[in-house]
């Protein structure tokens, strides 16, 4: 579907619902208007709807033919805690909340392809349309499997796009393989005595035990991890102390790690409590390991990357389609879906460059209109290529 195929004709339509969406933020489990919203436009197109299926989740169901094939495409509802600061028209009506990912987007590109896919009869089948509640942090498609989604509404094939700043406007970015990080949070809590900052001598120093721990828990990546398997650990947060004159009985240190290969979850989780362990015991403390297993990577089937390739050839052009990059040790909830069903594909859509504070999660993200076209196009052509009329 390269030319006259109505895309032109609904963008502006498209890109309204988008700033729509966007004006109109709610954050994870919470997006009951963007739900309403899209329900309504997706029975005003005449699929079936469904809004009971999980939280603040919306299915729409859409049946051609009689082969008897499912896939499913999939978007997001929620928004991020972030203060918008974009000098956009339609800019965040709720302070303190904000698109700053592009959900508002790929929901708004979603929704034109179900349009035209409704108007046409080119495809013998059932596409699924999930658009999910939480994709940030909350795991909002964990819980749609566990509610059941995926044996109330089975399909074969799953995709969904993500807008990619710092690709290449108008690429497409699918490759076999890792497409993004898996992801588990930690927390310690170091304890010791407290004590005036004048006497040191009178208790332990917790704040001291967790300084030491965040130099030394580097060596988990540098030498406990083979260094062909890509892994990230970063400290974020240090939590301890009211007053500059005593050292306090308790420090929080919170982190995360990334990686591909999902094994290192359990050798993270042992090597942190390790280190945090033996370095609060040097100094005379204790510590306290909470680690918190979260989103499997996104690991794209050969199958699915193939037929999204195929389908991203057939929207920019072959030469417009990446196969081969560096994946991203950023994380995606795609991935219970992606794992849940077993074939499929997660696919970038390059949005070009951007400035400071303008990728994704940044207070001035703006989203690329110009690549609506594109993702609604690539949307079809998945859906032509998975379910081909005549099943060729």
């Amino acid at each position: 579907m390269r030319e006259n195929d109505g895309i032109a004709a609904i963008v502006p339509e498209v890109i309204g619902w988008r700033q729509t969406i966007h004006a109109n933020p709610e954050l994870g489990f919470a997006e009951h208007e963007t739900a309403a919203f899209v329900a309504a436009k997706l029975t005003e197109f005449g699929l079936t709807v469904h809004t009971n299926v999980s939280a603040t989740a919306v299915v729409g169901t859409l049946i051609k033919g009689t082969s008897g094939k499912a896939i499913a495409l999939r978007a997001e509802l929620d928004a991020l805690p972030i203060k918008e600061v974009a000098d956009v028209a339609y800019a965040s009506r709720e302070d303190g909340v904000m698109h700053a990912c592009g959900h508002d987007g790929h929901t708004a590109m979603l929704l034109g392809a179900a349009k035209l896919l409704a108007e046409s009869e080119s495809f013998d089948g059932r596409v699924v349309f999930f658009f999910q509640p939480a994709e940030e942090v909350l795991g909002g498609g964990k819980k749609m499997i566990e509610d059941g989604l995926l044996k109330r509404f089975p399909v074969e094939q799953v995709f969904a796009v993500h807008n990619w700043p710092d690709f290449p406007e108008g690429h497409i970015g699918v490759r076999a393989g890792p497409q993004m990080a898996a992801v588990d949070d930690f927390e310690i809590v170091f304890r010791g005595s407290g004590c005036h900052a004048a006497m040191p001598h009178l208790g332990d120093d917790p704040l001291l035990a967790a300084a030491s721990f965040v130099t030394a828990i580097q060596r988990l990546v540098s030498r406990s991890i083979d260094p062909l398997s890509p892994a990230v650990l970063s400290v974020t947060q240090i939590h301890g102390g009211r007053f500059n004159n005593f050292v306090p009985g308790e420090v929080k240190v919170e982190g995360t790690c990334r990686f591909y290969d999902r094994a290192l979850s359990d050798h993270c989780a042992a090597e942190i409590e390790r280190v945090a362990k033996a370095t609060a015991a040097m100094h005379g403390a204790s510590a306290e390991l909470t680690y918190k297993r979260g989103y499997p990577p996104v690991v794209n089937p050969a199958s699915g990357a193939a037929l999204a390739a195929q389908a991203g050839a057939d929207t920019v052009g072959a030469e417009r389609v990446a196969t081969e990059f560096q994946p991203s040790m950023g994380c995606e909830d795609f991935a219970f879906l992606l794992q849940g069903v077993g074939d499929g594909a997660y696919v970038w859509i390059g949005a070009g460059d951007v400035g400071p504070g303008a990728g994704l999660h940044g207070d001035r993200f703006v989203f690329n209109d110009a690549i609506v076209p594109i993702g609604i196009r690539f949307f079809l052509n998945v859906v032509q290529r998975a379910l081909p009329v005549g099943g060729k």
